[in-house]
């Protein structure tokens, strides 16, 4: 029963899309919604796989910048997070200082970033940092307070030091929260380097975006978008892989 539970929830959810796909195509194939307005499915799909050879080189560029400010997130938010966890000081004074920085519209600092550093890869990866730096850290936090007062008792009456703690009890009762953190920071990720290279520059997806659809072709548009979904979903299930094999009692519990 618990076997066709788990095929019956991944199937469901593929059944659906499927279902709005066939949807889409049926209306523009009949007429209701003009092509050069809503490209089909089909449309899209044939002609991504046509500028496939001309957008490698955008697809490399975002990936790059969406990698490259994720591991730079990935590591300040942990060493916040450390910090945040262990001087109470340090976190009166920067969580406030973090839930300000998610209320600045991401669109009104990018170009600011392109203004002060240029339109090279810099100011994009700032982007990507700012996007992904908050859902770590905060759920590293929240990971790193949720561990059992009878264990933290427990091992200070074994006369466990800080770091024996952290390493032996609060890292490791944190990683799951530390990985919901992550996961959704991987998919805002490719989001953020497209929204930083709308600000301009030679190269990346979010340029290409920008040249064709001041173009009218909107058909490459939705190509790009389905290459951008597809980039996010593939960092989210490298994610997922690596908490498969850095939790193997996540697998024995299930």
């Amino acid at each position: 029963m618990k076997k066709w539970g788990n095929i019956r929830d991944k199937t469901i959810p593929v059944l659906f899309i499927i279902l709005i796909i066939l949807i889409w195509q049926f209306i523009v194939d009949s007429g209701f919604i003009a092509r050069y307005i809503l490209p089909s499915p089909w449309d899209v799909v044939t002609v991504c796989v046509a500028i496939l050879p001309e957008i490698t080189v955008h697809i490399y560029t975002t990936l790059q910048e969406a990698i490259t400010g994720l591991l730079i997130a990935i590591t300040l938010s942990v060493l916040l997070a450390v910090l945040m966890d262990n001087f109470v000081i340090i976190k009166k004074a920067l969580q406030p200082l973090l839930v300000v920085s998610q209320t600045i519209p991401i669109m009104v600092l990018a170009p600011l970033f392109a203004m002060w550093f240029g339109f090279g890869v810099l100011p994009k990866i700032m982007v990507v940092i700012l996007v992904c730096f908050f859902p770590i850290v905060v759920s590293l936090l929240e990971g790193l307070n949720s561990l059992d007062d009878d264990l933290l008792n427990l091992m200070k009456s074994m006369k466990a030091n800080r770091w024996q703690i952290f390493y032996l009890a609060k890292f490791p009762a944190s990683l799951g929260s530390f990985f919901s953190g992550l996961k959704i920071a991987a998919t805002y990720s490719i989001i953020g380097a497209v929204i930083g290279e709308w600000m301009g520059g030679r190269y990346g997806l979010g340029v290409y975006m920008t040249r064709v659809r001041q173009s009218f072709a909107l058909d490459k548009v939705f190509a790009s978008i389905l290459i951008i979904i597809i980039l996010s979903m593939v960092l989210f299930k490298t994610i997922e892989l690596i908490q498969f094999l850095v939790m193997p009692w996540r697998r024995v519990m299930r």
